[in-house]
């Protein structure tokens, strides 16, 4: 009597299934239960299940099962970002080197020449983003001739950051014969299109309906003005001493983030697309290990980032799709353990949270502002304040910290002389009128009182003299006395 607990019964070799019980991999999940038996079976598969419930698997185990079977089929799996390359590629490897599996990753952000080297052994199994995939094919080092097997991780992400041309370049270059998988915690409308044209008779498991979250995660809203958001987060810190993901809608604004909270005092890193793949893996490492706390990361974090024990993610900024959500969300509370997630909304983000609510099909429970603690300037810099002595648009240009101005319109910048500069004074407002109101400029050493008349118009330039009187050099119009 074969057990219905464990992966036994599910027509896994029993090679594989020493290696899982290594690894200390005893019970599938409900995806990994419903999709390895029918992918081992070699059809296609749309494969629909919540963030965090063990897809690699589902597709890995079969897939690996497959080549062992016919050593001279290849798999291509496409995924849409570097992180989640990586982690797929480890966790394919760990199952798979024992049995004899060579794998590959080809992502950006590396040299070509290391993936070249990879891809001269002749692994059976290529991880790669599509961007790079297109690479090596144009560049003639990856042969798609031996390929039997594609796996697209992530469908709907493939979509939303306008990989479908190298996605439809990929799957055209392919041999039609082959065997296709689409896993992603969501499956929109477009998703389904994409499969009708690629796949044939795919076998649909959902687990989970679309755009169902993580189960042991809570929700917790808090709406609080955009001001106000800083001392929110510190009040947050505060109370939650674990690590913390923290994302944010730009990268500007991850920098600021994260500068915020390192001046609180804990121990932060950004993580967003313009930092180096190096800089990325430590920061992902240096979470993952305990060295920073909170990771501040752009949207790019929200899918494969493969990270136990996450207390709480917190979303600084809504995200622009209501999809995202899920996969924000489901960095926590992974793998059957427990996670909150807290989002700070503004007034006018109703309707975002309102369309979260009607993806998700559940009541967003939303909790009252605390009191929170006294401002912190020094993390958000506001831009340092002009200080005018006219009156506005018409005023004269101040300066900044204190540098105030003095004189006439907007055209001339106006200011009381100060020693040991420059000084352009004005002596009229009008744009029509002499571009510096007539002044001159004057260099030196104090200077006050009028200076000379005759400066420079928006007209034709006039040339002019210099003269040298008591250390200080004046500009005068023509027909002046040279002085020299």
């Amino acid at each position: 009597m074969t057990k219905e607990n464990d992966f036994h019964g599910l027509g896994i070799a029993p090679a594989i299934l020493e290696v899982l019980k290594k690894l200390g991999f005893t019970v599938p999940t409900p995806i990994q239960a419903q999709s390895i038996p029918i992918a081992g079976q070699g059809k296609d598969l749309i494969g629909v299940a919540q963030t965090g419930t063990g897809k690699t698997l589902a597709f890995g185990i079969p897939l690996i099962q497959v080549i062992l079977k016919n050593p001279n089929r290849r798999a291509l799996i496409v995924l849409p970002t570097r992180e989640l390359a990586l982690q797929v590629e480890e966790t394919v490897r760990k199952i798979g080197s024992s049995l004899g599996i060579k794998t590959a990753v080809i992502i950006g952000g590396e040299g070509m020449w290391k993936q070249n080297r990879a891809l001269s052994y002749r692994p059976q199994v290529v991880i790669g983003t599509p961007g790079r995939i297109i690479d090596h094919l144009e560049h003639k080092t990856l042969n798609f001739k031996e390929v039997g097997i594609v796996v697209i991780d992530e469908a709907d992400r493939m979509l939303d950051m306008g990989f479908y041309p190298q996605l439809k370049r990929i799957m055209d270059n392919v041999p039609k014969e082959r065997q296709t998988m689409l896993f992603s915690a969501t499956m929109p409308e477009q998703i389904v299109a994409m499969a009708r044209t690629y796949l044939q008779l795919p076998v649909r498991v959902e687990i989970a309906r679309s755009g169902t979250g993580a189960k042991d995660v809570t929700h917790e809203i808090f709406f609080v003005s955009q001001g106000d958001k800083p001392r929110l987060l510190e009040k947050i810190l505060q109370e939650y001493k674990g690590s913390v993901l923290v994302f944010s809608r730009t990268k500007f604004g991850a920098k600021r983030i994260s500068a915020h909270i390192r001046a609180l005092g804990h121990t932060a890193v950004e993580f967003h697309s313009e930092r180096s793949l190096f800089q990325r893996k430590e920061a992902l490492h240096g979470f993952k290990v305990g060295k920073f706390r909170v990771l501040v990361a752009t949207d790019i974090a929200a899918r494969g980032i493969d990270v136990s024990n996450i207390e709480l993610v917190l979303n600084y900024d809504l995200p622009d799709a209501a999809e995202d959500y899920v996969h924000r969300i489901g960095r926590t509370g992974r793998a059957g353990t427990s996670g909150h997630a807290i989002s700070f909304a503004r007034p006018d983000e109703k309707r975002d949270i309102y369309n979260i609510e009607r993806l998700m099909r559940i009541n967003l429970p939303v909790s009252r502002l605390p009191e929170l603690p006294p401002p912190y300037k020094a993390a958000f810099p506001s831009t340092p304040e002009r200080t005018t002595g006219g009156s506005g648009y018409h005023g004269s240009r101040g300066g900044y910290k204190g540098r105030s101005g003095g004189g006439g319109g907007y055209q001339g910048r106006g200011g009381a002389p100060r020693s040991g500069g420059c000084n352009r004074s004005s002596g009229g407002s009008s744009a029509d009128g002499n571009r510096f109101g007539g002044t001159g400029r004057t260099y030196g050493g104090n200077r006050g009182g009028a200076t000379p008349s005759g400066g420079r118009s928006t007209g034709a330039r006039k040339p002019f003299n210099r003269t040298r009187s008591n250390s200080t050099y004046t500009r005068r119009g023509p027909g002046a006395p040279s002085g020299r």
